[in-house]
């Protein structure tokens, strides 16, 4: 499985799982901006056999690979300039290894979910007889709302495009057949993360708590100057405020949320499974949208004033990732730095009330916690809201900002859940409409099955005649001024031959270590620029 970020990889790595039971997951992260960190990997909490960060060529390398290195299946988990690169190049690989006289490409071998690999660079692509290659699956990892047709025929040429839903697969039909290119390839799945194959308004299942003996999953991002702050550093949990720290560290002297009577607290609010826990609120953010300050800080000022209104809720802002990591998407504006921003408790900026935190960890963990208080989840239009109507826990996409095709909710019209701050202030729950949630494949029992049954065709196919050569729809033919462009960002050619300065790494060690030091920095910089410089920039701008 092949992945450029954090979010593609939780949906890449899922979706291999679930297309290969059983089989070996090697997980391969493609070098660039977002490469995801070690902690947000764990956080997904979705493990592979293997691991390790690859250029292009490293990547062709494996996955044109033949005998007992060859894999069967590779997952595609990339954006799609980086799918449509990876198709040409294979395409690319195959043709030329298919033509080395004497070569006899080996079948691929059972066990494998993923793979890269990196062939000769020269032979010609356009071959008529089929090159032996795996099986190549792409798709999206969550929502799609924007930019559809550029980024479905990015991802053309795939032997499998799996849709998220019934809905997603007519629409992805309709594009494909509306350019006259094959449609064949779309498969209606459901996302990854969603359990399928039960009903999980049912509960939540025995394993999925908040952690080994009654821990608590919650990794705090404290506030400004806290752990995880610009100018914090770690703090043990003895350290750290009453805002920063889990419910279960807090003594009786904090007087928190989780330590008051029933009789405290509003009845609308002790609707936990198990009896006192507090009625959990998860506002899950996102990087870019909003992407204003104005916006992203009156975001925050609401979800703190919420807390501050049900002194009986436990208010967690559900952060996507720590000062210094990059997401899929570029975040300019953190909500740990807009913190020091607000007014506090005790006259204190930022400071937070007892019974709202900012919070990393998996995000099935939390809306486990919420489902099990009867809880709610606010975004805008993250995917985890899907993940939330899933499990039946009632779902607000707000309006505050407007609906509009910029903030992404307005793929929730007609699902019931729209709705503002204030009238989640005053209790309202949203109810998902049964029908939208039927059609967008976060009710009902749209599995994996077909796909499935798919791979295993195309895998058998692969083993013995070999698979038909790759045919993306963009070809310097049909987008002569597009697709170079494209191809070049990943180094290669118009014909998906590497150019020169891409090839294999032959560096010795020494210089091997200088350049990652080198690339390493380059990186941080690029990030500070973007989340410090960047918007100093724009607000001068704005004088």
């Amino acid at each position: 499985m092949l992945a450029d970020s954090d979010t593609r990889w939780k949906w890449g790595a899922l979706t291999a799982r679930r297309l290969a039971p059983g089989a070996r997951l090697d997980g391969l992260l493609l070098r660039g901006r977002a490469t995801p960190t070690p902690r947000q990997l764990a956080e997904v909490g979705v493990p592979a056999d293997s691991l390790r960060e690859v250029t292009t060529a490293e990547f062709l390398q494996a996955a044109s690979a033949s005998g007992p290195a060859a894999y069967d299946m590779i997952v595609l988990a990339c954006v799609g300039g980086a799918v449509q690169a990876m198709l040409h190049g294979l395409r690319h690989a195959v043709g030329a290894a298919t033509a080395q006289p004497g070569r006899e490409p080996g079948p691929g071998t059972g066990g494998k979910a993923h793979g890269e690999t990196h062939g000769k660079t020269h032979g010609q692509p356009e071959r008529a007889l089929p090159g032996r290659r795996p099986v190549l699956v792409t798709g999206y990892v969550g929502v799609v709302y924007e930019k559809l047709t550029d980024g479905l025929l990015l991802r053309h040429g795939a032997d499998v495009v799996l849709a998220n839903s019934p809905y997603d697969a007519e629409r992805f039909r309709a594009v494909y057949e509306g350019v006259g290119a094959d449609s064949a390839s779309v498969v209606a799945c459901a996302l990854p993360f969603l359990d399928t194959e039960r009903d999980p308004r049912d509960g939540p299942l025995p394993d999925s708590g908040d952690g080994p003996d009654g821990a608590d999953p919650l990794e705090g991002a404290g506030g400004p100057g806290g752990p995880d702050g610009p100018e914090g550093g770690d703090r043990s949990v003895a350290d750290r405020s009453v805002a920063d720290r889990p419910v279960t560290d807090r003594s009786m002297a904090d007087r928190s949320v989780a330590d008051r009577s029933a009789a405290d607290r509003p009845v609308a609010d002790r609707a936990a499974v198990g009896g006192d826990a507090p009625f959990t609120v998860v506002f899950a953010v996102q990087p870019s949208v909003p992407a204003g300050r104005a916006d992203r800080a009156y975001l925050l000022r609401r979800a703190v004033a919420h807390a501050r209104r049900h002194p009986g809720r436990q208010v967690l802002i559900k952060l996507r990732s720590k000062p210094g990591e990059h997401t899929t998407h570029i975040e300019e504006e953190p909500y740990q730095k807009l913190l020091r921003t607000l007014p506090g408790d005790g006259g204190r900026p930022g400071a937070l009330p007892p019974n709202c935190r900012l919070v990393y960890g998996n995000m099935g963990r939390i809306l486990d916690r919420a489902q099990r208080t009867g809880g709610l989840l606010v975004t805008v239009s993250s995917t985890a809201a899907l993940e939330s109507l899933h499990r039946g826990v009632p779902t607000a996409v707000l309006t505050d900002l407007g609906v509009r095709e910029a903030l992404g909710n307005h793929y929730f019209t007609g699902s019931g859940c729209l709705a503002s701050w204030d009238q989640l202030d005053d209790g309202l729950l949203p109810e998902a409409d049964e029908k939208w949630a039927l059609a967008q494949g976060v009710r009902g029992a749209h599995g994996f099955a077909a796909a499935r049954e798919r791979i295993a065709r195309l895998t058998a196919q692969a083993r013995g005649a070999g698979l038909p050569p790759l045919t993306p729809y963009y070809t310097v033919r049909t987008a002569p001024g597009y697709l170079p462009a494209v191809l070049r960002r990943y180094g290669l050619g118009p014909d998906g031959s590497l150019l020169a300065g891409a090839g294999r790494n032959t560096e010795s060690g020494g210089r091997r270590v200088v350049r990652r030091v080198v690339r390493d920095a380059a990186r941080g910089a690029y990030r500070h620029g973007v989340q410090r410089v960047a918007p100093l920039i724009r607000r001068a701008g704005e004088l």
